[in-house]
């Protein structure tokens, strides 16, 4: 079951000017950084809030290390803005399935490694009224030790 937003991802050009942005005119401060190679990204995590099932809600910044990466790609189509939501769950798989199940395209047979060591997959934007849609399991609602979610 989805149970919260748990980020809106917003594609840039420049991640340090939009971390700026952000920081000086709401007030919101990284709450973690990466690269993800497989993603072909360089992201901040800004914390907004804390949720009811103990997670949070963030904005995802994303500014592409390739040219050819999915953020890439989409920057060059669409220019910067808003690339996707997701919803977070404690069970990727068996949400993903039960979605799947439902005649929306799934885009990964099994979840990837996501943000902060989280569990992710996407749904296909014309499945989903134009939207991008992520599934989240947060590192945290995953098994410990579990970094594959079995």
């Amino acid at each position: 079951m989805l149970t919260r937003i748990d980020h809106i991802g917003i594609a840039c050009f420049d991640l340090d000017a939009t971390v700026e942005f952000y920081r000086a005119t709401y007030g919101f401060e990284v709450h973690h950084s990466e690269i993800n190679e497989e993603q072909g990204v360089r992201e901040a995590m800004l914390r907004i809030n804390g949720t009811d099932d103990g997670a949070a809600s963030y904005l995802q910044l994303l500014q592409p290390i390739r040219e050819d990466s999915p953020v890439g790609k989409w920057l060059a189509k669409n220019g910067e803005g808003v690339h996707h939501i997701a919803f977070g769950t404690a069970d990727v798989d068996a949400d993903s399935e039960g979605i799947r199940d439902k005649g929306v395209r799934v885009l990964y047979d099994k979840p990837r490694r996501g943000s902060m060591d989280s569990r992710i997959t996407f749904l296909h934007p014309k499945d989903c009224h134009g939207v991008l849609t992520e599934i989240v399991t947060a590192a945290s609602a995953q098994a410990p030790g579990d970094s594959s979610g079995h």
